[in-house]
């Protein structure tokens, strides 16, 4: 009888360190210490985006940025090739370029959105798959940081006419509508900035997920990440 009961208290007190440890591990991710673990991931990955966008070479090179062309800017891009190969690298250089003067718009941005992460983020984070955290990042930003570069990146764009410059060059082709939808005829100035505009952000947001995603094994182990 005395037996039963020692392997009894045993198994229940076995349970209870279980259910303490788990809800210690809970804890410690949703505290001060596991706020400043992701803040640490995002920031990193922020930094090493703005490292690259801030080197026109790297931003080229860089096949997570090319990932995030968006789809109507790849199709006019493929009819291009077709017609005019040059210009698509001229205008793949224009958009590099004009990516470095977005960096100081999206870098405070992004940093002022990690440091409002709360307590309800990170338990999301910690309880979700790898690239949540950045997931939450691009949830709470991404159309702010469009709509604050948008402008800078047209006039950038307008400083070589590159719109004129690929509507000359498609002029004729009728391509357009089929490619744009409509009865299009011309790339509009503000379109293609806008399209160039949601690559630059979506391709920042694709390398700090990277960026979170090669180091949650490290900074997160100890959350179970």
């Amino acid at each position: 009888m005395k037996k039963i009961i020692i392997a009894a208290s045993i198994a229940i007190g076995s349970a209870a360190f279980i259910a303490t440890s788990l809800n210690s591990c809970t804890t410690i991710a949703t505290s001060d210490l596991g706020l400043a673990v992701i803040k640490r991931v995002l920031l990193g990955g922020i930094n090493k985006g703005v490292n690259i966008y801030g080197n026109k070479e790297a931003f080229l090179q860089n096949n997570l940025v090319d990932k995030a062309l968006p789809k109507e800017l790849r199709d006019i891009n493929s009819t291009l090739e077709k017609i005019a190969p040059s210009l698509v690298a001229k205008e793949r250089e224009y958009i590099a370029e004009a990516a470095v003067y977005t960096v100081g718009i999206s870098k405070p941005i992004l940093e002022n959105a990690v440091n409002s992460l709360n307590a309800q983020d990170v338990t999301r984070i910690i309880q979700g798959e790898k690239g949540t955290a950045t997931l939450i990042l691009k949830e709470k930003t991404q159309g702010q940081l469009i709509q604050a570069i948008a402008p800078r990146v047209e006039q950038e764009l307008n400083k070589y006419s590159i719109v004129k410059t690929i509507n000359t060059a498609l002029s004729g082709s009728n391509l357009l509508g089929s490619l744009l939808g409509g009865n299009n005829s011309k790339v509009n100035a503000s379109g293609l900035s806008l399209m160039a505009s949601e690559q630059i952000v979506n391709g920042l947001f694709n390398i700090i997920e990277d960026h979170e995603k090669q180091n949650s094994a490290s900074l997160l182990g100890p959350f179970g990440k």
